[in-house]
C-alpha cells in the first residue's frame, strides 16, 4: 500500500495541472498527501484491527478534513448517516490497495474489497473498480505475469486493456469514475518497466493524476517487489507521524518491509 501513497503524493501536483509527459521531478516542493492517502491508511488500519470500514473511513476523513474529498463523500463524512450513496467514483479503487496485500487467497480479496467499497461506493461500478484493483495487486504479489494479470482482469471485470498509453493520452480527460480511471491505471502498470516508470506512466495520462498514480502505484509495488528505498523514504517524509506509524505497522504486519 506504500506504492499507492507514493502515487498519490507524486500526482498531487498534477491533479489540476496535468503534465502529459513522463519527464518531471518525481517529488516537487508542492507535493502533499491527499484523500487517497488518508483513506488508503484508514483501510489498512481497519484491516489490522478487524474494524468496521465505514467507521474507520469516516473517522480518518474527519481527522484530515482538508485532504480534498469529493462533494458526496464530504456530505457523508459530515453526517451521522452510515448508509452508502451509490457512488461509482474512483474513491473505492484508490483506497483499496491494503486489501490486495493483506490476504492470501483470491476469494477473500474479492469479497473484502467489495466490503471496503460498498460502505460508500455500493454502485456495481464502484465495487468492480475496487475489486479489479485489489485482484491485480494480489496476482502481482503471487508472481503472476503481466499477461496473466491483464487477461484475468479483462475477463473478470470486462475492462478494455488492449489500448496503449499513446492511444489514450491525446483525448483522456479528468474523470473521477472507476470506469474511466481503473482500466487506464492498470494499463499504466502494464506498460511499465519498473516501479518509478509505472508512476510516470500514470501521471503522463493527465486526468485525475493523483488517483491514477495511486492505483497504479499499488499494483506496481506488488509486481516489482516493493517501492525503491529512496522513493519510500521521501514519500513517508510527507506524512505526519501518526500516519507514518500506521503505514510502518501494516508493512511489518504483512511482511512488506
Amino acid at each position: 500500500m506504500l506504492g499507492a501513497i507514493v502515487g498519490d503524493i507524486v500526482g498531487s501536483v498534477y491533479e489540476f495541472d496535468n503534465h502529459r509527459s513522463k519527464k518531471f521531478p518525481l517529488f516537487d516542493k508542492k507535493c502533499k498527501f491527499t484523500d487517497d492517502t488518508v483513506l488508503t491508511i484508514a483501510v489498512a488500519d481497519c484491516l489490522m484491527n478487524n474494524g468496521n470500514y465505514a467507521e474507520y473511513i469516516k473517522s480518518y476523513a474527519r481527522q484530515y478534513p482538508w485532504a480534498g474529498y469529493g462533494g458526496m463523500f464530504t456530505r457523508w463524512i459530515r453526517s451521522d448517516d452510515m448508509e452508502p450513496y451509490n457512488s461509482w467514483g474512483n474513491g473505492s479503487a484508490m483506497r483499496v490497495s491494503a486489501v490486495g496485500f493483506a490476504f492470501d487467497d483470491l476469494q477473500t480479496v474479492v469479497s473484502e474489497s467489495k466490503c471496503s467499497a460498498e460502505v460508500t461506493h455500493n454502485h456495481p461500478e464502484g465495487i468492480k473498480g475496487a475489486q479489479a484493483t485489489a485482484v491485480a495487486i494480489y496476482m502481482a504479489r503471487k508472481g503472476q505475469s503481466k499477461e496473466q494479470i491483464k487477461a484475468a482482469i479483462a475477463k473478470s471485470f470486462n475492462y478494455d486493456l488492449d489500448r496503449t498509453l499513446d492511444e489514450i493520452r491525446p483525448t483522456y480527460q479528468f474523470n473521477e469514475s472507476c470506469q474511466e480511471t481503473v482500466p487506464e491505471a492498470i494499463i499504466a502498470f502494464l506498460e511499465s518497466t519498473d516501479f518509478e516508470d509505472a508512476i510516470r506512466n500514470a501521471i503522463s495520462l493527465g486526468g485525475d493524476s493523483d488517483t491514477l498514480a495511486c492505483i497504479t502505484g499499488g499494483i506496481a509495488e506488488a509486481f516489482y517487489g516493493g517501492v525503491p528505498q529512496d522513493i519510500a523514504k521521501k514519500a513517508l517524509s510527507y506524512l505526519p507521524k501518526e500516519l507514518r506509524e500506521v503505514v510502518k505497522e501494516f508493512r511489518k504486519r504483512y511482511d512488506l518491509c
